[in-house]
C-alpha cells in the first residue's frame, strides 16, 4: 500500500510517499521528508491519524456571530466528527481572552478547545 500525504510538523510541507512493508506490515518507509519529524508524522499518520481541530463556537454580545478556536493537542481521527459536533453547537458570550478554554477535556481527550483570537464585549 502507498499513500501520499503533505507533511504537517513545519511550514515546510514536504510531499510524503508512505509505503507499508508486504512482507512486515508493521514496517513502513517515507520518502519525500526533508528531516526526521517529517519520518516520525509519516508513520504515525500510517498508525494513528489525528488531527488538530480548527473551527468556530456560537458568540452572544460580540462583534461577530462566531468565535475561531482550535485544540491543544491532537483529536484521533476516529473523534473528530464526534467533536466538530460539539464544537458547532457550543455557545460562549464575550469578552473572551485569546487562548481561553471554551471546552475543557472534549470527549475525555485530555485536550481542550480553547478560543484563537480575544474578543472584546460590544
Amino acid at each position: 500500500m502507498i499513500v501520499e500525504k503533505k507533511c504537517k510538523v513545519c511550514p515546510v510541507g514536504c510531499n510524503l510517499v508512505i509505503k507499508k512493508d508486504s512482507s512486515n506490515p508493521s514496517n513502513y518507509t517515507v520518502e519525500g521528508n526533508r528531516c526526521n519529524r517529517g519520518l516520525e508524522f509519516g508513520i504515525k499518520e500510517m498508525k494513528e491519524p489525528s488531527r488538530i481541530l480548527t473551527s468556530r463556537v456560537l458568540l452572544e454580545n460580540g462583534p461577530m456571530s462566531r468565535l475561531p478556536v482550535k485544540t491543544t493537542g491532537i483529536i484521533p481521527e476516529e473523534l473528530v466528527d464526534q467533536c466538530m459536533e460539539i464544537i458547532k453547537v457550543t455557545k460562549v458570550s464575550a469578552p473572551v481572552k485569546k487562548d481561553q478554554v471554551i471546552i475543557k477535556d472534549i470527549l475525555g481527550t485530555g485536550v481542550d478547545v480553547v478560543a484563537a483570537r480575544k474578543v472584546n464585549r460590544l
